[in-house]
């Protein structure tokens, strides 16, 4: 499953709302907290949460008449899981190839090169054991 799932961007920016918030959450809060200014309608951000239960991100549990919906997943494991989908998709695979597409964007700065080298360091020290 992990090299299969995949967020359409309106899933993403509700279960970053979800796991920001923590706990078990009720579609009108995660409505309140994502989209405060009622850029979506309730039961679109519903339909949303039932989606994500069947794709087994979120459980839901309803307490009197409402239901509240828990993360199933962290948001590592939802980001490593996507970003090996994409990396079997769009690279074949090649760790290589992905850096070199994430170095040639255009509007990567002398900080985000810094920080992407000590990343690498570290990540070098640590298959070491240094």
């Amino acid at each position: 499953m992990a090299n299969k799932l995949k967020l359409t961007p309106a899933e993403w920016e509700i279960m970053d709302t979800i796991w920001n918030l923590g706990g078990s959450n009720s579609v009108r809060k995660v409505l309140e907290n994502a989209f405060p200014n009622g850029e979506k309608a309730y039961t679109t951000v519903q339909a949303f949460m039932n989606i994500l239960v069947d794709k087994k991100l979120l459980k839901r549990k309803k307490t009197g008449l409402v239901n509240f919906y828990t993360p199933v997943r962290s948001r590592d494991a939802v980001v490593k899981a996507e970003m090996s989908s994409m990396l079997t998709r769009v690279f074949e695979g090649s760790k290589p190839a992905l850096a070199s597409s994430l170095l040639s964007l255009e509007n990567l700065t002398l900080d985000e090169i810094d920080k992407i080298k000590e990343l690498i360091n570290d990540k070098e020290q640590e298959l070491r054991g240094d």
